[in-house]
């Protein structure tokens, strides 16, 4: 294995929820690039954007991004627009653009803003960056109608001055070049990668320690069903009803159900974001005054006119994450007017996502068909992104492998780590889609 020409390379992980950027310049190691933020420094920067109106900037609005974006947000809701799992819509020939403060952003703008003040945190981390960038993607892109072609062409644009030899490989395969560090002699490697947008698998064949060449993909197979998912499934059950859904409204003398798209669109980030405008919060007005329990949508039109969408979700995310130590769990949110609590089971949150499990199961099996690998033949799997701590997936597995053929470690890091060490060999076309 020789390195790359330019003597370093840079792995980014560009994930839903959060951005990993590491950097090499040995094949025999990689390091993460340290970023500062509001509390100290991180090598984990949350992928989100928040703007707000500054007359001297340029479009007469200043951003910043990762916990920043977050900081900001917090310290005047109603006055910023904050935007996350932006890489949600980079597929999405139905996402054009995003009209904040009257400035119409395209997914790529949003990228290159993004990139630019992750860049600006990271201080001299990457003051000089190598010409050779390994950027990860999904294997399957989410949302309906996911155009590979057209997230290549946006990512392309966003990328378009972080490095002049760019590469996109899949995701998995950073983590299990990753995982291959921990084992010193031939195996066959199953890596899961459970994100915030999508579910990934790639089957690697990892040589002994000290081999020329230390991992051959084999096949990769993913879907678009993730962290992201499961946290609808959550605000679907436990908050929407709450909120007015499944409830009616009157319409000459008939009762009529709400209808679907209003919760649709608030169970979903990239829409939550912009529902705040004056058609929307009309339309809803509308509806309240001739629904038959108008308090619950008056609850939905608070979280709105207050942009209460960010600590909701957060409130989302902590239940979902006790429920992966825990049996039983509270939700509860108070802010912007609004105090609403429910109670949830992990069994209950597991019946929720059985389906979404049973399709990522199946692309599982999809994976080692395309190896051409039985599942007897699976050394180790590895497990890595947040939502592979959900007790649930883990069992999955279990039951499939074995218990002692799991292992799990690096969630969030993982993938960047190992994509800078693509970036490393002497030919990392090898590996890129």
């Amino acid at each position: 294995m020789m390195s790359s020409s330019s003597g370093s390379a840079l792995g980014v992980d560009f994930g839903t929820t959060n951005s990993v950027v590491a950097w090499a310049d040995s094949p025999e190691g990689a390091q993460l690039v340290p970023l500062r933020a509001p509390d100290g420094e991180t090598s984990v920067f949350r992928s989100a954007l928040c703007f707000w109106e500054e007359p001297s900037a340029r479009r007469g609005m200043a951003y910043d991004a990762g916990p920043w974006a977050i900081a900001e947000y917090l310290e005047a809701p109603l006055d910023s627009r904050f935007v996350q799992s932006f890489k949600s819509v980079a597929a999405s020939p139905l996402f054009e653009r995003a009209n904040i403060y009257n400035n119409a952003l395209r997914f790529e703008d949003m990228g290159q803003m993004f990139l630019e003040r992750l860049v600006h945190h990271a201080g001299n981390g990457l003051k000089n960056r190598p010409p050779r960038v390994i950027v990860g993607r999904p294997v399957e892109y989410a949302g309906a109608r996911a155009d590979a072609a057209l997230a290549r062409e946006r990512y392309d644009r966003m990328f378009a001055d972080f490095g002049t030899e760019l590469h996109y490989v899949f995701e998995p395969l950073g983590a299990a070049l990753s995982y291959a560090r921990q084992i010193d002699h031939e195996s066959t490697v199953l890596v899961g990668d459970f994100g915030g947008g999508t579910t990934d698998f790639s089957v690697v064949k990892i040589a002994e320690r000290g081999a020329k060449k230390r991992c051959q993909p084999l096949a990769s197979a993913g879907i678009g069903i993730a962290g992201d998912q499961f946290d609808f499934r959550l605000m679907d059950r436990l908050v929407l009803p709450l909120l007015g859904k499944g409830s009616a409204y009157r319409s000459f003398e008939k009762l009529l159900e709400i209808p679907g798209g209003y919760f649709a669109d608030f169970g979903n980030w990239s829409k939550l974001a912009m529902m705040r405008n004056r058609k929307t919060l009309d339309g809803l007005r509308k509806m309240m005054r001739d629904a038959v329990e108008p308090e619950k949508l008056a609850v939905m039109i608070a979280l709105i006119e207050h942009e209460q969408g960010f600590p909701l979700y957060d409130a989302i995310g902590k239940v979902k994450r006790a429920l992966s130590s825990e049996d039983e769990a509270e939700f509860r949110f108070a802010g912007g007017g609004v105090d609403i609590s429910a109670r949830v089971t992990r069994r209950e949150f597991e019946e929720w996502i059985a389906a979404d499990l049973q399709r990522i199961e199946a692309v599982m099996e999809k994976a080692l068909a395309k190896a051409g690998v039985e599942a007897h033949q699976i050394d180790r799997v590895f497990l890595t992104g947040g939502s592979s701590l959900i007790p649930a997936i883990s069992a999955m597995f279990a039951r499939r492998f074995g218990a002692d053929r799991l292992a799990m470690g690096d969630e969030l890091t993982s993938i960047a780590y190992g994509l800078a060490l693509i970036g490393m060999e002497e030919n990392p076309a090898e590996w890129t889609v």
